[in-house]
């Protein structure tokens, strides 16, 4: 006897479909009477679900309700007006639609051959992107996954750029040992990109830092290549950052960029987070003489609304990084055309989904100028908030605002006192906000960049973390502990 599995037509999928539409706009209608992050415990979401897998089909009617009853209560809610933690990862109506669209022509677009219409776009859209940033055309652009694939590629590219190309196909054994140089404020995917690349943790150097913006100090830079130069080592890059991760750390890219022109080194500048905010030319300080950079990253999927994930690697030249990762067995030949480009020559991943239509969407539905509104929003908002903090003799500013984010403390608090208060203040369920460590000590990270955010959200905040400041009061419970139905149609 054999068992007819269930399929699902076309008919339900748009049935299903427009059920899943009308679920998900009420899951984001609902969300600010949530608590940000899942009052939980480990395992307790993998305990709704069998051990073992169905042996048979049983179609997917119904499924809304399991997505009740077992996802939503073990969700941190990122989209959620008062998630002012880490940097957002924006998912806005026009971008996941975008990606609906996406799923649904499921196109794999590692050749030119293998969708033209992705590849082609994709091109187009990065131009838009540049055009936005006010990059020079000079600069050309690809979609990576994510800002540490663009760091990963950029390294690659520093190794093998210095090795005379000679490390992919000799290997690095027997080769000069490489030096990569960056401040402490980079993030840590350049430390994972060098563990990858082969180069090793102990030859990423790490500059001191200076003023304001703890940006690199370019007098001891110089001096670390000459002293490497001197002990035998073979400098090949630096990684400067715009808006680091930890306090919004930006180099003196004047500086630092010529100090790789001179001494020949490739240049990559890590501006995941704040380089998105270069659409709103009066941020355009923060990055002043990107002009002269290898190479830069910045995430749409962070702060522009375009669904994770989306990451823009600017190029001055490709030549370098399509010689350092293309691979063209025959299958991966197109063969009887001109004028085309194979992005899977330019990325670590061969295959590639259609992310350019997120970015296509977002553009279509906002403008520039509905992005950049969001932008000076959050900015004025979060600053406005420093400021509030700072009339209290209970806080202390640590670091002042780069754009949205600024670090504070409580004044006399130790580190576990300062744990102590951002536990208190997340399990409260009102906000979510992380901690950090700057100067030797640890401080509350707070950055606005949820696009639901309003500015009813930032007071409220600031009210949360006043009430909540008090040194040594136990973590209270969730006041949000219910977790609303969502409307299954």
């Amino acid at each position: 006897m054999t068992t007819e599995t269930p399929r699902l037509d076309w008919d339900q999928f748009a049935r299903l479909g427009a059920d899943i539409a009308a679920w998900g706009a009420e899951y984001h209608r609902t969300l600010s009477s949530r608590p940000v992050r899942a009052p939980l415990v480990p395992g307790q979401v993998a305990g709704t679900f069998p051990l073992a897998p169905p042996e048979d089909g049983e179609g997917i009617d119904g499924i809304l309700a399991d997505l009740d009853d077992k996802v939503v209560p073990g969700l941190t809610h990122w989209q959620h007006p008062r998630f002012f933690a880490y940097f957002p990862a924006n998912a806005t109506p026009p971008s996941m639609l975008a990606d609906f669209v996406a799923a649904i022509l499921a196109q794999q677009g590692m050749l030119w051959q293998t969708s033209p219409a992705g590849t082609e776009i994709e091109t187009r859209m990065m131009d838009w992107l540049r055009q936005g940033l006010g990059l020079p055309e000079t600069f050309q652009g690809v979609i990576q996954d994510s800002a540490s694939g663009a760091t990963l590629a950029a390294i690659l590219v520093m190794r093998e750029r210095a090795l005379d190309w000679a490390g992919n196909r000799q290997g690095l054994p027997g080769q000069a040992r490489i030096r990569i140089y960056a401040s402490d404020e980079v993030h840590t995917s350049v430390d994972r990109a060098i563990w990858i690349a082969g180069i090793g943790a102990e030859n990423l150097v790490r500059i001191p830092t200076r003023g304001p913006l703890r940006a690199m100090d370019p007098d001891a830079l110089r001096a670390q290549i000459a002293a490497d130069r001197a002990a035998g080592y073979l400098p090949a890059g630096i990684v400067a950052c715009v808006g680091g991760t930890g306090t919004g750390a930006c180099d003196d890219l004047t500086q630092v960029l010529a100090i790789a022109r001179d001494e020949g080194l490739y240049s990559h500048v890590d501006a995941a987070w704040a380089g998105a905010a270069m659409i709103c030319p009066e941020f355009r300080d923060l990055w002043a003489g990107i002009e002269g950079a290898d190479s830069l990253v910045l995430n749409p999927h962070k702060w522009m609304g375009v669904q994770f994930d989306f990451s823009a690697h600017f190029l001055r030249d490709p030549e370098p990084l399509v010689r350092t990762l293309a691979i063209q067995p025959e299958y991966l030949k197109t063969h009887g055309k001109d004028g085309f480009v194979n992005y899977s020559e330019w990325s670590v991943p061969l295959g590639r989904r259609f992310r350019a239509l997120k970015l296509w969407f977002v553009l279509k539905a906002y403008g520039l100028n509905g992005l950049r509104a969001v932008m000076r929003d959050h900015v004025r908002w979060s600053q406005a908030l420093a400021e509030d903090l700072r009339a209290d003799p209970r806080f202390e500013i640590v670091t002042e605002p780069v754009l949205s984010l600024f670090t504070f403390g409580l004044k006399g608090a130790d580190d576990a006192a300062m744990i102590d208060y951002v536990t208190r203040v997340n399990d409260d369920g009102r906000i979510y906000v992380t901690q950090g460590r700057t100067g030797g000590r640890i401080v509350v990270r707070f950055q606005v960049g949820t696009f639901a955010c309003r500015e009813e959200d930032v007071r409220l905040a600031g009210a949360v973390l006043k009430e909540l400041a008090e040194v040594g009061l136990p973590p209270r419970t969730s006041r949000l502990r219910g977790f609303p139905p969502l409307r299954n149609p």
